[in-house]
């Protein structure tokens, strides 16, 4: 068997894994779709059938009974606040980390990413209690705000990374020019970034728009501040599930992260990539 032939049988066999693993993720989503459209006899007769009748009746009666435009604005202003922080503030720590190297500098960027290995659960009481205090609780703004805290670490270790990869003779240029360091940062180099904030914008978001534990602390107590996500949670309950309601609601909270990821996915492979690569 010729080298060529065993390449190309590794490769059939490695996408055939991929495929396989592909299928067993999108399963349960498309079950979700599938299910939303049907009445729940259907639902819990056969949930894996295709359903005889489509019907929009329970996405119209979700839609009502949440007040989904509501919440939906909810989602997009808590996820703008804290998309837009986390990209500027953890864009700007990277630059500054990379082109100043002082003596505390590693140190610092360490404390910066440090907050990465931590789990949210073995913080969320005191994190409550401490919101509570400063008065960001059950506020949609406090809420975007926190987002901060649990996405600069990430955000900036990606931003970091790529900082590597654009020459210092470029910030040399722009000093010579007489650009001060935030016009280097804003006009020159945050531009440069484009790949890689769009990776962070596109990861971030789909997890701002689908979280559910730290809206469930922050802001559960009001119709007013909800997020989509905690409003689909109404549906299950410990005694009666209404199944076709609660597959309807998730659906229409998570189809916009879906089509935001479908159509920026390609820009999360050109930041990984920009990013690896130094040049």
């Amino acid at each position: 068997m010729s080298t060529h032939t065993k390449k190309r049988i590794t490769a059939v066999f490695l996408l055939t894994i991929l495929v396989a693993f592909t299928a067993l993720y999108i399963y349960p989503v498309f079950l979700m779709f599938l299910n939303s459209f049907k009445p729940f006899g259907e639902v819990v007769s056969d949930p894996i059938a295709i359903p005889k009748k489509p019907t929009w009746e329970n996405f119209v009666y979700v839609a009502t009974k949440i007040h989904y435009i509501q919440l939906f604005l909810n989602n997009v202003m808590i996820t703008t606040i804290g998309i837009f922080g986390i990209v500027f503030f953890s864009s700007l720590a990277a630059y500054i980390l990379d082109r100043r190297r002082y003596k505390y500098t590693k140190l610092i960027y360490g404390i910066i990413i440090t907050p990465m290995l931590i789990p949210f659960q073995t913080i969320m009481i005191t994190l409550l209690k401490a919101m509570n205090v400063i008065h960001l609780d059950q506020s949609r703004v406090g809420l975007g705000i926190q987002y901060w805290g649990f996405g600069i670490p990430m955000a900036t270790f990606i931003f970091y990374n790529f900082m590597k990869t654009i020459p210092m003779e470029i910030d040399e240029s722009a000093k010579i020019d007489g650009a001060s360091t935030w016009k280097t940062y804003s006009a020159i180099l945050f531009p440069l970034m484009k790949p890689v904030c769009f990776t962070v914008i596109v990861l971030d978001v789909m997890w701002i728009w689908n979280d559910f534990l730290l809206p469930l602390l922050m802001v559960n107590s009001s119709q007013k501040t909800k997020t989509l996500v905690l409003a689909a949670y109404t549906f299950v309950g410990q005694m009666n599930t209404k199944w076709q309601y609660a597959m309807a609601a998730m659906t229409l909270t998570v189809l916009p992260s879906i089509l935001i990821f479908i159509l920026l996915q390609k820009y999360i492979v050109e930041g990984v990539v920009a990013g690896a690569v130094k040049g």
